[in-house]
Formats: C-alpha cells, structure tokens, sequence
C-alpha cells in the first residue's frame, strides 16, 4: 500500500483548478474543513486563481461571519452555488441577490442523497421530494436569481407518479474533514459531531476521477485506528491535511464535548430550565402533542426548546429526537452546535437519515414557521434581499406523519407578558406572518392536503390546523382579543367552526403542566 500524499494547505487549495466543481462537507459549524478554505479563499485573493469555480454543499455551513462557504464570497472564485441551506453564508447569499453568481436552493436530503448516486455513477436521484414547492421546475426549479438559468431539476413521470430527478454532475475536488488519518490515508471521524455524507463524496468524487482531500487534526501509525471507526478508506484519499487547531474545532466556537461523540453521557438533569417567554409558550402547546413511542424531528429555533420543556415535564422518554446530521436518541443542541446531539443512541451516515424521513419514518416533526398563506403554504427560505435557503425542511415536513410549524404570531419586536395564566400583547411585532401568498413555497398545503397529512401552525397566541377545505383557526390563547390580536393582524381571513376555544390555561404559567401524570391517568 502506497503511504498518502501529505500536503501543505496551499499545496491543497493548488489542487483546484479554473472552473473545477467542488464539494465541501460539513453541517452548520461541525464538520468543516475550515483550512482547506481558508487556504483557497487566500490563494485566489493572492493569484485570482482558481476562478469560477462551481461549490456544492448539502447541509448550511458556516458561522454568518465569514466561516465556511463565506470563504468563496467573492467575484470572479466562485460562478455557480448548489447548496441545501445559505443563511449561513451572508456574503455568498448577497452575491446571489445581486446576480453576481449562479444559485441554486435544493433540499438537503436530497442533496445528500444524490452523492450516493453520483458514486454509483447512475443518472441521477429520482424522489417525490420537492413536488409543489419551489424546487419543482414547474415553479422555479430551485433557480434563486434571473442570472441562474440552467434546469438541474426535471420533472419526471415513472410508472404513472410525478417524481423529480435531480440530475447528477461531475465532480473535480472535494474538501472533507476527518478526526485522524493512519499513514495509509484511512480516516476515522470519532471525534467528529457525525459521519455526515462524508463517505459518499469521496466514493464520488474518487469515482469521476476528482481529487479526495481530507484535513484531519493529525497522522497516526498504521494499525493504530479501529477499522470499524474508518469512514474514508484510504483507497479514495488523494491528500492528508494537517489542520491548525483553531481551524479545526468540533463546532465552531466549540471545545470538543465527548458526549455528543459517545464517549461519556451526562445527566440531562444538568440542563438549564429555559424561560417562560413567547418561545416557550410554543413548545409547551407543542409538548402537548407528544405521544408515547414517538420519533421526532426537531428543527433549530423554536423546536429546540420542545426537548427542554419534554425533560422537564418527565415526558422526554416519549420520543426519540432525530436531528438529520445523523444523530438518534439524546438531545439536539442548537447554534453552531446544531446536528449535535448530547447522549445519542446512535450516529448514521447523513443520506441513511433522509432515507428514513423520506420514508415517512418520522412520527412528528417540529418546525420553524415564518411566513404562512391562506392555502397552508409555508415559507421558510427567502425574504426579500435575504435567501436562508430550505435546508432539510422539505424533506422532513412533507413526509413527517404529522407536522407542526412552531414561531410567533408576529415578528420583528414582539414583546409579551405572561406567567399568570394568561397572554397580553405589550408590543406587537412589526411584521405580519400570516399573509395573502408566501413568498417562496417551501412547504406546500396542497401536496400535504392531497397526501392526507396532519398539519398545525403553533404560535404563542393563536393555533391553526390544515384541513381538506382550507386553513382552520382553532385555538386562541387566554386574555387575547380574537379580532384585534389575531384577525386584524392577518392578510387572509381563516375559517373557523364557530368560537375558536382557549388554549390551555397551564401554559401559561411558569410551572409544570402535569403532563407526565395525565399521561399515567389515561
């Protein structure tokens, strides 16, 4: 066996040539091969070389300070942009606004997925993912600006459904990131929040005769790893970067934490209780929906408040929270943390977690809500000059069983009162939510109308609920005015049956809801 190339970053970024497709890895802040972009970010700025170049990526990465794919903001580096998520990368989303770059927003998952069939060498990924939203070409194919004019996403009909094919496309380099490499190339990622798709970009790229680089944090003797830790066989790695630690924390602006490896558990006891505000009032009506043997997706935001609010009812034991880097069982952590999970179960490969959702797999899932319509469509993508980009959320809200969108009625300096049974309105949000059309379907009520799917919109003051006919008001929370809190502050009239009823008064208050013991009575 051949010892493995061991190269200089520069030596790295050297390896990207003018017009080269280059996949990076990487999920939020974890993950990220933060030298070798450093690296080719300072090589074009010192040469202009390499120039427009294609960057794709599944999950968001960055820090929205110039982390991660921020690194290829800049005119003449990068011409294209295939990525699952942007909010992430502020400068690369302003140079898609403003027509500097080719951009597209497809959904993460699938994204990932087609990694596998990249490697595989097979057309592309065929999946119902997609339909009704934004990125069916019907709509506009994942396309984000006028300047982005190339179809990637082509509607298909097999043995009489509508499916998408998202086609596959050759790629040149990709820059990954492992724990430690043996002098043979193999890499463990034990150290690592998740295996991600790491595996099926370097089967890919290695496949289309592309250039594997991995940094890792240092080389160990041959024989010293545990095979079974291997999750980048050396037969596919083409250079070992030796990362600076700095560039190589587990999360950004993270020390290393064992437990979200495995490698220690911690009492979740040890958790802070989090405070009675809008936010929480969210969760605790969405808590209330939890069920026994439940698998569960929790989005970032709001969601993540609901595995808090689940422990200190004494109901955590009900679901087993998912996150779709591929950590099962445990709780999600949130900020550049997100894909982490304290105390997992288990960790699977990125592309197998979408499998399951796609699949139908999740029982509920919790997900952020930002713009919603009159027909149930939901927005969660694109606002004005800023693209956040639709991340896993297709494919988790359009095959979860039941899913429910969790945000405030309003946003933009909402301010609220509570804690004595009731909710008053001390500030309103500047911005309405709920509004004649959405500005990008992310989520679309009719493809979840048609697939018979339980759908509820959860906000602090008012909840809805999907139905064959329309969108349904259902609940208002105690102390609100119907007409002026609610009505008034929406573009669209929703139905009701009569009077909505009162959201449970126990959320409102800053203590338990009983909701263990309910359970055990019932």
């Amino acid at each position: 066996m051949r010892k493995v190339n061991v190269l200089t970053s520069r030596e790295a970024a050297e390896m990207v040539k003018d017009e080269d497709l280059l996949v990076t890895g990487g999920f939020v802040g974890s993950s990220a091969p933060e030298t070798l972009s450093s690296a080719i970010e300072k090589l074009f700025l010192e040469t202009g070389h390499p120039k427009n170049i294609t960057l794709v990526h599944a999950a968001g990465q960055g820090d929205g300070k110039g982390k991660g794919a921020d690194h290829y903001a800049h005119e003449g580096m990068t011409k294209r942009v295939v990525a699952g998520h942007w909010n992430l990368a502020p400068k690369l989303g302003k140079m898609a606004i403003e027509n500097k770059i080719e951009a597209y927003n497809l959904p993460q998952g699938t994204i990932s997925e087609l990694f596998r069939d990249i490697a595989g060498k097979r057309v592309g990924t065929i999946t119902h993912v997609g339909l009704n939203t934004f990125v069916d070409p019907r709509i506009s194919g994942g396309k984000l600006n006028e300047k982005t004019t190339e179809d990637i996403v082509k509607l298909i009909n097999i043995e009489g459904e509508e499916k998408l094919l998202y086609k596959s496309f050759p790629i040149n380099v990709c820059f990954i990131r492992g724990s430690f490499a043996d002098e043979y190339g193999n890499i463990s990622l034990e150290r690592e929040v998740a295996s991600l798709e790491d595996t099926s970009i370097a089967q890919a790229c290695k496949n289309n005769g592309g250039k594997v680089i991995v940094q890792v944090e240092k080389i160990v003797e041959s024989g010293t790893l545990d095979p079974r830790l291997i999750k980048i066989p050396g037969i596919y790695v083409d250079g070992i970067v030796v990362s600076k630690p700095e560039e190589h924390e587990q999360s950004f602006g993270c020390e290393f934490n064992p437990a979200v490896t495995g490698d220690i558990r911690v009492p979740l006891s040890t958790m802070k209780k989090a405070p009675l505000n809008e936010r929480k009032i969210i969760a605790k009506r969405c808590t209330m929906e939890l069920k026994a043997d439940t698998i569960v997706n929790l989005g970032i935001g709001i969601p993540e408040v609901i595995s808090s609010v689940a422990n200190e009812e004494g109901i955590g034991e009900y679901m087993t929270l998912t996150v779709e880097a591929g950590p099962i069982g445990g709780v999600p952590q949130g900020g550049t943390a997100f894909g982490a999970s304290i105390n997992p179960e288990a960790i699977i490969d990125q592309p197998y977690q979408f499998d399951f959702y796609d699949g139908g797999g999740v029982d509920i899932a919790f997900l952020g809500l930002a713009q919603v319509d009159e027909h149930g469509n939901l927005n969660v993508s694109k606002f004005g000059p800023r693209i956040a980009g639709c991340g896993g959320f297709i494919n988790i809200t359009q095959n979860a069983k039941k899913v429910l969108f969790c945000g405030t009625f309003t946003a933009g300096g909402l301010k609220i009162s509570t804690g004595d049974g009731k909710l008053k309105i001390e500030q309103e949000g500047r911005a309405k939510k709920f509004v004649k059309n959405v500005e990008q379907i992310t989520f679309s009520g009719d493809y979840a109308r048609k697939m018979n799917q339980e759908v509820m919109y959860v906000t602090e003051r008012a909840v809805f609920e999907l139905r064959k006919d329309g969108l349904y008001l259902t609940e208002i929370a105690p102390g609100i005015d119907l007409q002026k809190d609610v009505l008034d502050l929406m573009e669209f009239k929703p139905k009701m049956d009569g009077v909505p009823k009162l959201m449970d008064e126990k959320i409102f208050y800053d203590k338990l809801m009983g909701l263990k013991n309910k359970s055990n009575e019932s």
